[in-house]
């Protein structure tokens, strides 16, 4: 029987894709997500896909992180506060190292570490265990808040999800970031204009997005949130921030969904899980995208 790693990786050169491109890497990301959401009949299979070229440039370009060392002191921090898609940064460790890639087909199995929700219990390369939205934030602030109290070096940042910024507690956050001046802590927010059960302009409404987050003292900026080159750029403009006394949030515009045309912002793939014909059928379509 074929392996996991073998059936995800088969078709490139040698089964040995080139994880250094944050392209593959995002590519990788999807078509784990959906193989892991497939078997283990589990969700958030959108907010995967919306999610992997953020993911894939933090992996490749931005953090300074080591899978041969996990813990090591000077690491930077990387909180998913949009914990259910957490396979998005299960897939993203295995292909770059962390663990092996056939353990990807473990998830949220009984008994399994990998967790529907990303879990830091005996996953290496996961700082915190979340999921419970609104929370990220405010652990990202006391994370970088130590690390200056430290005179550590590593930065740390935060992956939101547009749905939890309706919570008080990451407006909270906000303020208190910028009150305290932690110019070395990003957050970056997965906007796919959906959330749960509909949009979030009907859920309740964001914009001025951006600007509000100016008016609570952040440096903010909007871009595709699946062009890495753009995405690069922005996380590069956020270190250079370092030393301005303001934190750095990067709205990243993404379509729920995105690389699979009947999943593309639609809401019904927040929770339903890849399932015959139409787990064939997304298959096809990454397969036909793979770079």
């Amino acid at each position: 029987m074929e392996s996991y790693e073998a059936r995800v990786h088969s078709g490139f050169p040698e089964g040995k894709p080139d994880v250094s491109d944050p392209r593959v890497l995002a590519w990788l990301i999807r078509r784990n997500g959906l193989e892991m959401t497939h078997l283990s009949r589990g969700s958030h299979i959108g907010s995967v896909l919306s999610v992997a070229e953020i993911i894939a440039v933090l992996y490749t370009s931005v953090l300074n992180v080591d899978p041969k060392d996990p813990k090591k002191p000077d690491r930077d921090r990387l909180i998913l506060s949009k914990g259910h898609a957490g396979s998005a940064v299960y897939s993203a460790l295995a292909e770059t190292g962390f663990f092996p890639v056939e353990q990807l087909k473990t998830h949220y199995a009984n008994g399994s570490v990998l967790s529907g929700h990303v879990s830091h219990k005996g996953v290496p390369g996961v700082e915190v265990s979340t999921g419970a939205l609104g929370h990220g934030l405010g652990i990202g602030v006391g994370m970088a808040l130590g690390a200056r109290m430290d005179r550590a070096p590593w930065r740390t940042f935060v992956v939101l999800g547009d749905g939890e910024c309706d919570e008080g507690s990451v407006w909270e956050s906000a303020l208190q970031a910028a009150q305290y001046g932690l110019d070395r802590l990003v957050a970056v927010v997965d906007y796919n204009h959906m959330q749960s059960l509909t949009t979030v302009e009907k859920t309740l409404k964001l914009e001025p997005f951006e600007q509000k987050w100016r008016d609570f003292g952040w440096n903010a900026e909007s871009v595709d949130g699946h062009d890495t080159e753009a995405l690069k750029a922005a996380f590069d403009r956020a270190k250079g921030n370092a030393g301005s006394g303001k934190p750095s949030v990067i709205l990243a515009h993404t379509v729920k969904g995105r690389g699979v045309s009947f999943m593309e912002n639609n809401i019904l793939w927040h929770y339903r899980t890849p399932q015959g014909e139409e787990y064939e059928a997304a298959l096809a379509e990454l397969e036909a995208q793979r770079p």
